[in-house]
């Protein structure tokens, strides 16, 4: 496995891989299999995991109609990128050839294979020519049954035909299991779905679930059953969602605070208008940038709505002001709009400096954060231009100077709200009064106030406030991956795979099991068979039906799975929002033998277990 440097070009990198790898082909073995080189990268990972039954079909039927018919249907959804099946038992002819009856007719292996290769073929023979048409004919050449085969002359010599039945016998049968599937402990047929690098997750989703109703409804009589068992792009959309609320929530609450503090519904509705403006013109710019409404721009619009409205607020108060100067309305708002416009673009602008630098760096923080700092910058640099334009506008028209005198219930509200600020107001006064009273006390403040800023910072230094790129996310998954020793056949491993399924069915937490024997999801994404590694991926009730996080229910379950079963190496790895988490700290020992190494390694476990049992 090979990691790239970050801004590397990875295509330039595999192609260059490449190269070299092919200039050493000469050098190896003649009967070794050509060296790979493939890419991979987290958008390699499925989005979509379907559990595929019938309860028609046998499993090799089941698998044949899958692998001939219904996956290239989903390979062909716009923005898919590969399919794989995982489980099942994929149909195999098997020719058991008799070693004495070769030696008999004086034929090799090789003859055979050659002649039963050279006879299964489909070639065009010529064509057929009308005034009007032509038509291409094509001889069929290939296996229909094992009768076909058993009828093949392998070989005619001195007029002697020899049949394949004559020196073997051909069955019908499966290959050998080499990945099992089973989803809630039944046996199955798992299709993994990938998609497209710079494919839409949710709209690929949205796609291949209507694939679904339609290879049902072809396959009815097949009694064909699709079931999603894990969709990544559900808790995209849930966490979209949440934000969308969010976003809302905050724009009801500034309209809260715009009324309480403006004493007007006019003036509250003024700044009001700069939001949507703001918004939907901010809309125009991500899609000019080429974003799309995901978790970091919807975060970004959520957390610049209160910024929105700190331009309009400020061209406003001023406004309001020049007008109990006596100003007519219109140049009151042309008035204060001149007037102030220095101070309201320095307000805006030290936001866009913050963010704007963040979004033109490089490495995987900017990758992750250039939509969010951009969102934010284009939102804000349009609430400067609707600050110029629109609420000076608006004040000019519909401007109005109102004196509060509490003849109505909302009047009286906005009075008593005044009233307790004043007296919050002159509680914060007296407290500054009090402190630059005496020069003592002027002293006291500021060293006290300085002791508090350099302890905040000592959280940090001494440990007391921790740091990771990200925070733990509880999505209600984890792994279970099992590792035996390297001679485990996939019977054992699946074996021992049942017993630990059936030992988290008893966890009252655990809803779905989604189990795959011979591969793990690390690495290549499962692309190879692994006969003795096994995989769990368990899902748990939601976050507010349980007493335990994610992480500590995964640590739990790791510690029993290690009392309870010996000689087996468990891995447990919490579901994220980047995929399966990997361990936070990772050593590698490298030594001049196997022998060395082991020790080595051994011997710094025990170094590491001292030490956090410490």
């Amino acid at each position: 496995m090979v990691q790239l440097n970050d801004g590397a070009d990875v295509d330039y990198a595999l192609n260059d891989a490449q190269r070299k790898v092919n200039a050493i082909l000469a050098d190896l073995p003649d009967d070794v299999k050509a060296p790979s080189l493939n890419k991979f990268s987290l958008d390699d990972l499925p989005i979509i995991t379907m559990s595929i039954s019938s309860d028609k079909l046998n499993s090799k039927d089941l698998y044949d109609l899958l692998d001939k018919k219904i996956e290239p249907i989903f390979s062909r959804v716009n923005g898919v990128a590969q399919v794989d099946l995982v489980g099942g038992q994929e149909r195999e002819i098997q020719v058991n050839l008799d070693e004495k009856k070769l030696q008999g007719y004086g034929l090799s292996i090789g003859d055979v294979q050659q002649a039963i290769l050279s006879s299964n073929l489909d070639f065009p023979t010529g064509s057929l020519k009308t005034r009007t048409t032509k038509s291409t004919i094509r001889l069929s050449g290939k296996y229909k049954s094992t009768e076909e085969m058993n009828n093949l002359v392998v070989s005619n010599k001195n007029g002697a035909q020899v049949r394949l039945s004559d020196i073997a016998t051909v069955f019908d049968s499966q290959k050998d299991v080499e990945k099992v599937a089973r989803f809630n402990q039944f046996p199955t047929i798992l299709m993994q779905v990938k998609k497209q690098s710079d494919a839409n997750a949710v709209a690929v989703s949205e796609s291949v679930q209507k694939t679904i109703k339609t290879v049902e409804e072809a396959y009815k009589v097949q009694g064909v059953k699709v079931k999603i068992v894990n969709d990544t792009t559900e808790f995209t959309l849930e966490s979209a969602n949440h934000v969308i609320f969010d976003l809302f929530l905050a724009i009801i609450l500034v309209a809260i605070v715009m009324l309480l503090f403006l004493h007007s519904i006019r003036n509250a509705f003024i700044v009001m208008v700069s939001i949507p403006a703001s918004l939907v013109a901010a809309f125009i710019g991500m899609n000019l940038m080429g974003y799309t409404l995901n978790l970091m721009s919807l975060l970004g619009l959520s957390l610049v709505v209160g910024i929105l409205v700190d331009d309009a607020i400020v061209v406003l108060e001023n406004i309001y002001r020049h007008m109990e100067m006596g100003k007519s309305k219109i140049r009151a708002a042309y008035d204060g709009a001149s007037e102030i416009g220095f101070t309201v673009a320095a307000i805006t602008l030290v936001i866009v400096v913050v963010f704007l630098p963040i979004a033109m760096s490089s490495g995987l923080v900017a990758n992750i954060l250039a939509q969010f700092c951009v969102t934010v910058v284009i939102a804000t640099l349009l609430s400067l231009l609707a600050s110029f334009t629109i609420i000076p506008w608006l004040s000019s028209r519909f401007g109005k100077l109102e004196h509060l005198t509490g003849k109505n219930w909302f009047e009286k509200f906005i009075l008593w709200f005044e009233g307790l600020i004043d007296r919050f107001t002159h509680w914060v006064t007296d407290i500054l009064e009090w402190c630059l009273k005496t020069t003592l006390r002027r002293i006291s403040t500021v060293v006290i106030t300085f002791i508090i800023l350099i302890s905040s910072f000592s959280l940090v230094i001494f440990g007391f406030i921790g740091g990771e790129f990200f925070p733990p996310i509880d999505r209600g998954q984890f792994l279970v991956q099992m590792e035996l020793s390297k001679d485990a056949t996939v019977e054992k491993t699946n074996q021992l795979t049942l017993e630990v399924e059936k030992f988290l069915r008893n966890d009252k937490d655990v809803v779905d099991l989604i189990t795959t024997v011979g591969q793990q999801s690390t690495g290549f994404g499962g692309a190879q068979a692994t006969t003795y590694q096994s995989e769990v991926q368990v899902n748990l009730t939601d976050k507010s039906e349980r007493s335990e996080s994610t992480n500590i229910k995964a640590a739990k379950v790791k510690r029993a799975l290690e009392e309870k079963f010996t000689g087996v190496e468990f891995k447990t790895a919490p579901i994220g929002i980047m995929g399966a988490e990997n361990a936070p700290i990772e050593m590698v020992v490298t030594a001049p033998d196997n022998a060395i190494a082991v020790k080595e390694a051994t011997r710094i476990l025990e170094l590491l277990k001292k030490f956090l049992e410490q």
